[in-house]
């Protein structure tokens, strides 16, 4: 099944490189609201200075009308887009989910994010093309109807590509389309019975078969080998691994037999799969670390557990190698899963997407906020309560002198203290769980 998401924004892609034109497209999952503690992301977590495109993910489509998904959407939207105000070159994006496209005269229904969302089967490979095809000329009739600057299409398509054998549907789908995003992640995962890398750059020389087709390298060459113009290309880098458990500790190398998915992450609370936050505390407690030299990215052990990832070295090889072949850019999924509040990973906020920026030299106008965001928020339904400076309960003093990071409360072991800067915030876990000192997260009792 090859995957396709389509997006529409109000923004022009220029794919010629004129300095640092190479494109970092990060999406937000609005769901990442609900993770508890220092999880817990909303769109004023997002620092708007280091993608050039960001993508809601996701709204609904009903009766060929846009229709939100949370409770709180319509709020969350003006956020997103009030992240502009902070740089002037940032290009945000609806991304909307469901089989019904709606017609090819589809309104505006944001000022100025818009996206459609489909999966298709390589038995409808055409079809998708003449409503690609359809689509970009109804955005080019409205844009000048309007006089206002073209809808932006793009798509997000399948690393395997294997199944598709005749080149020029990929050709004549790219054609319509200003940037195709290679979801170049989930190459293996704990439904293999085996460990695998999430994200292999490369293929091992002993992977044959259907194996050596899961890779960065195999995947990227199969598009634009099939016809799409490298530059209109964007690899795709998670921020997150998949976790296995072993069927035998001491066989915890690439391709050791597995018994099922690792056990859920305090935040993300999803079995084989992990957050690079809740990886860099797996790897803070103790487990050892490996770096797989033949595909350049690290995978991690401890006992039975196992995990396949990305890290801050991967990201920089794996974009050295974007650049020398030509391609447009990165697309993150997502930046949620980055160490947004610098506490797990030792490496600063948002380590992994700083990385892509600083090694794409990716350029924005960013202005500094008139008040500093607060370092975290909590998420809606729990038990949280944020207290600054002196209104901590009595402990306003007790981050002073300390580093940041989070502490356990003394006399409530359903709080803990997030320190910041000197400054105290009191926080609380969500109802039944427990700050866990062990993993610097709130945990089951």
């Amino acid at each position: 099944m090859a995957k396709f998401i389509l997006v529409a924004g109000l923004a022009l892609l220029l794919n010629a490189h004129l300095g640092s034109a190479y494109n970092l497209v990060c999406y937000f999952s609005n769901w990442a609201q609900y993770r508890p503690g220092p999880g817990h992301f909303t769109p004023d977590d997002i620092d708007p200075c280091l993608c050039t495109h960001l993508i809601y993910a996701f709204a609904g489509m009903q009766n060929n009308e846009i229709t939100t998904i949370e409770w709180n959407d319509v709020e969350f939207y003006k956020a997103f887009n009030g992240l502009k105000n902070r740089n002037s070159k940032l290009k945000t994006l609806l991304a909307i989910g469901g089989w019904n496209f709606g017609s090819a005269s589809e309104e505006r229904h944001c000022e100025d994010i818009h996206l459609f969302y489909m999966y298709v089967s390589e038995t409808n490979f055409k079809y998708a093309c003449l409503v690609l095809q359809e689509i970009r000329e109804a955005f080019e009739k409205e844009a000048k109807e309007n006089n206002k600057p073209r809808l932006m299409i793009t798509a997000a398509v399948a690393a395997g590509v294997s199944n598709i054998e005749a080149g020029y549907e990929i050709r004549e789908l790219s054609q319509y389309l200003d940037q195709i995003h290679v979801m170049t992640y989930d190459l293996n995962g704990s439904w293999d019975g085996f460990t695998g890398e999430n994200s292999s750059l490369y293929k091992y020389s002993t992977d044959t078969g259907s194996n050596a087709y899961f890779n960065v390298e195999y995947a990227m060459n199969s598009w634009k080998n099939n016809g799409v113009p490298a530059e209109k290309l964007i690899v795709g880098f998670p921020e997150y691994g998949h976790n296995f458990l072993l069927s035998n500790p001491s066989n915890n190398g690439i391709g050791a037999p597995t018994s099922g998915a690792g056990p859920a992450g305090p935040y993300t609370r999803e079995a084989g799969f992990w957050a690079y936050y809740e990886i860099c505390s797996f790897l803070r407690n103790g487990a050892t670390e490996v770096w797989d030299a033949s595909r350049e990215v690290p995978y991690a052990y401890k006992g039975n557990e196992w995990v396949g990832y990305d890290n801050v070295r991967s990201f920089d090889v794996k974009t050295q190698w974007l650049k020398q072949n030509n391609f447009g850019g990165a697309m993150i999924w997502a930046i949620d899963l980055d160490d947004f509040t610098g506490l797990f990973c030792g490496q600063g906020k948002f380590p992994l997407t700083s990385t892509l920026n600083k090694a794409l030299g990716v350029s924005t106008s960013c202005t500094t906020p008139d008040v500093p965001p607060e370092p975290v928020t909590s998420p809606p339904g729990s038990r949280s309560r944020r207290h600054n400076g002196c209104g901590c309960s009595g402990g306003c003093g007790f981050c002073a002198g300390k580093p940041d990071g989070l502490y356990p409360v003394a006399y409530d072991r359903h709080a803990f203290w997030h320190c910041s800067n000197g400054i105290s915030y009191l926080k609380y876990c969500p109802d039944c769980l427990v700050f866990d000192p062990s993993c610097n997260c709130c945990n089951w009792p």
